[in-house]
């Protein structure tokens, strides 16, 4: 199973989520730790290769956690937060692409 690491404030903005959406964050990150598809997602190309949104519906609202895990040691989880609009804000990729770059990765 690979670790899960979390950048910047990543693990504080999940930690935030209602409680019935953090549940269901962490069980999707841990199905991609031990290498299965989170139930919902779609691929972020704009942040960086490999990388891919966890899609999240709740009473709530509707969250995301974006993540990498095309490395072999961890999936880096690169920004958790909660969707006010259909389309991800310039903001949002913008936070999740500089923390692609603190993995050492090339976009």
């Amino acid at each position: 199973m690979k670790a899960a690491r979390f950048l910047g404030t990543a693990r504080a903005d999940l930690a935030a989520f209602p409680e019935s959406a953090r549940r269901r964050a962490g069980y999707e990150l841990f199905m991609v730790q031990v290498g299965r598809e989170p139930s919902d997602f779609k691929a972020m190309p704009s942040v960086g290769p490999g990388t891919y949104e966890i899609r999240i519906r709740d009473e709530g609202g509707a969250f995301r956690v974006v993540y990498v895990a095309r490395f072999d040691q961890a999936v880096y989880v690169l920004h958790a937060f909660q969707k006010k609009t259909r389309k991800t804000s310039r903001a949002d990729i913008e936070l999740a692409r500089a923390r692609y770059k603190m993995i050492g990765a090339k976009p």
